[in-house]
């Protein structure tokens, strides 16, 4: 076992906590960078690249029984210069060589472990081993010596593998499918072809491990305008399932990455940003469309969680919070039916722990995770006890038990900000704010918006992450992608120009940085800047969903909101060149597809934008927003004109706002879709009836 108090290696300098967390690994582990690679080169030593993140457990199993082996370390330091990467800080590090994986497994995840030459090309690979074989897997100390001996006495033959395997990474990460013509019909067969692959009985897609899909969720909202029957009930019936399930923490709100089974009650209780952040907007849209009133009290909770353990003090948000507590998986969140009953007494613990199925022999190795089995209206009645008054108690209990739950070990949080996380988190923290009419969430995206703005500015661009103010790099397609979306959610919830001013900025950037526009390309973003001083075996352009939304996609719904607002033609072009780049992948696999699936939505079917220009009575502008607030038709951007302004041409929506001026002196809204408007109206019943209306 490596010794805590013993010498540190050479990630003892670096802030990631992933990577701090390997410093006292007898391991010789060296950070990404060009002296790893140059003892590489230079010594024409193999690579082992090891690649996780630091709330992933079985990153940890692999630390403990591999990774702190001096055995095991003797046998790597020997045989390869070992370089350990945050796929947090690197993501395109982890998409190149998570693709070779891939390629060679057939499957993927993290820990990540490759093999590479000197001159970065992979030629094995694999995620966790254990230390000795077992379950049928090999052993690592077998793997290590196996590969440095085919290495080795087999050169010739695996730099042409990992030549191939090379040109096999960009080409997994080319669209797939003949290119074809988009329209609505598109997203409704996208939707059809998701529900075929539901789970009818439990909710969410296939068997198990089961996660959460929210844009495919948010995707099958869409294709139920185009005629994909079921697609809301679907939905709703999925995000109830995983609200009531373990995969969501019933005490202190907020969502785990993904359940282990298909019932969705055992999670890998890590808890990320980006997880949290995607299934805001699908519940608030599901809950717009259904009028489900706890749809939006899971809003509340899960943003309420993020404010209070994932906030910084400078108002951004952290990336992750561990699953590991004291060494076991899980430890903080379960509970034991003695303990409850402790803490609650006899007779409230019999009510609780009957709803949160909280029973003497557990339902997970001897422990509890706390699921609702029911729903409220079905425990009211199978108890006995109206509604209201069961909802109140319950209530009680859970904050008599995360009180008491506060007192433990908490697991280690990852206090990085990354870019692209926090912008996603900026969209839902404003939209929620919005829909439900709650100041603090805007306050919450302001204020992370304006950290983001703070730290391009001293950094002299935006950067990919940073961490106790030192920045990981410089941002990636994602990161400006995200980016821009919140500010453009945050302009809407604000009317504030000064946020579209800054992403107007950042999409240019965008465009000039990392779109394709060689004559001989074809099209599209790629991931990464060229970067002579760290290069890339490839460099890629990602265009299918995983965990996150792809740059891709990401970019073209950015860029087509923000067209939405500001009328510059470049910005639609720029999206519609990604969405037909990938029509054919979008077409053939949806799955993959999903946020380039509701760009699509936006641009064949766009939602209303709604100018309100106030008179001289807020209330009555106050009235019109309403309206918007609670339409059911997603998607809606919206901008209110104080009484009396007039914006000038430097305005970044001078263009929409033009013309729009209350009508006799009453607050007056002008509803518009795809670049024609409806007439005016001043009362809320004629606004309502516009915010839902067919194209213009």
């Amino acid at each position: 076992m490596s010794d805590p108090h013993g010498t540190p290696n050479r990630l003892a300098g670096e802030t990631s906590p992933y990577l701090l967390q390997h410093r006292f690994n007898p391991v010789d582990w060296y950070p990404w960078g060009e002296e790893a690679l140059a003892k590489a080169r230079d010594t024409d030593t193999p690579i082992f690249l090891s690649i996780g993140y630091s709330a992933c457990h079985w990153c940890h199993v692999m630390e403990r029984e591999s990774f702190e082996s001096e055995a095991i370390a003797k046998l790597l330091n020997e045989r390869f210069v070992c370089i350990k990467v945050d796929r947090e800080e690197r993501p395109d590090l982890d998409q190149i060589y998570m693709n070779a994986v891939v390629a060679l497994t057939g499957q993927g995840g993290w820990p990540m472990s490759v093999f590479l030459t000197p001159e970065l090309k992979p030629f094995y690979g694999g995620t966790y081993w254990p230390p000795t074989a077992k379950f049928g897997r090999p052993g690592f100390a077998d793997v290590v010596v196996q590969v440095h001996t085919a290495y080795v006495e087999r050169r010739d033959a695996i730099e042409t593998n990992a030549d191939k395997l090379t040109l096999a990474i960009a080409d997994m990460a080319a669209p797939t499918g003949v290119p074809v013509e988009l329209g609505k019909k598109a997203v409704a067969d996208a939707a059809k072809t998701l529900l075929r692959a539901a789970d009818r009985e439990h909710g969410g897609f296939g068997t198990a491990p089961k996660f959460p899909h929210p844009m495919d969720l948010r995707v099958l909202l869409r294709g139920a305008r185009h005629g994909a029957d079921g697609s809301v009930f679907f939905t709703s019936f999925t995000l109830d399932r995983m609200a009531r399930g373990g995969i969501r923490d019933q005490l202190g709100g907020g969502f785990h990455r993904y359940a282990t089974d298909r019932e969705w009650l055992v999670p890998h209780f890590e808890k990320m940003l980006y997880d949290n952040a995607l299934l805001v907007p699908a519940y608030l849209e599901t809950a717009a469309i259904t009028k489900r009133p706890d749809f939006a009290d899971v809003v509340t909770t899960t943003l309420d969680y993020v404010l209070r353990e994932m906030t910084a003090d400078t108002g951004a948000f952290f990336a992750t919070q561990d699953a590991d507590s004291e060494g076991e998986e899980g430890k903080f969140f379960v509970w034991d039916h003695a303990e409850v009953v402790d803490l609650l007494g006899p007779e409230n613990a019999d009510l609780f722990c009957s709803v949160y199925d909280i029973a003497p022999g557990g339902n997970w190795e001897g422990h509890a995770i706390p699921q609702r089995l029911k729903t409220p209206a079905a425990d009211s009645a199978r108890l006995g006890v109206p509604t209201d008054e069961l909802e109140a108690r319950l209530a009680g209990m859970r904050a008599e038990l995360f009180e008491t739950r506060k007192r433990r070990i908490k697991p280690a949080r990852d206090d990085k900000h990354i870019t692209s996380w926090n912008g996603l988190m900026i969209a839902a923290t404003a939209q929620a704010g919005v829909a439900l009419g709650e100041p603090k969430y805007v306050d919450a995206a302001v204020r992370a918006a304006d950290f983001q703005i703070g730290q391009a500015l001293e950094f002299g661009g935006l950067q990919h992450s940073v961490k106790d103010g030192v920045s990981s790099g410089p941002a990636f397609l994602d990161d400006f992608a995200c980016l821009i979306d919140g500010l453009v959610e945050v302009g809407s919830a604000t009317s504030d120009p000064c946020w579209i001013d800054h992403a107007v900025k950042f999409a240019g950037v965008m465009l000039a940085e990392f779109r394709d526009a060689s004559p001989d390309g074809d099209g599209g973003f790629f991931y990464s800047r060229p970067d002579p001083s760290d290069p890339l075996i490839v460099r890629l352009k990602d265009g299918q969903d995983n965990a996150t939304p792809s740059g891709n996609g990401m970019a073209a719904t950015a860029l087509l909101k923000l067209h939405t607002l500001t009328l510059r033609p470049e910005f639609e072009e720029a999206a519609v060149e990604v969405l037909d780049r990938l029509s054919g992948q979008l077409v053939r696999n949806p799955a993959a597809s999903g946020q380039s699936l509701i760009a699509l939505d936006h641009l064949v079917d766009p939602p209303p934008e709604v100018v309100i220009a106030d008179g001289p009575d807020p209330a009555e502008g106050d009235a019109l927003m309403e309206e918007v607030r609670t339409t059911p038709r997603h998607g809606v951007l919206s901008w209110r004109v104080p009484y009396g302004s007039e914006p000038d041409e430097a305005h970044p929506l001078a263009k929409l706002l033009a013309g729009k001026t209350p009508v006799d002196e009453q607050a007056t809204a002008y509803v518009c879709r795809g670049g024609a408007c409806l007439a005016p109206v001043t009362d809320a019943a004629a606004l309502a009836k516009a915010l839902t209306a067919g194209p213009a």
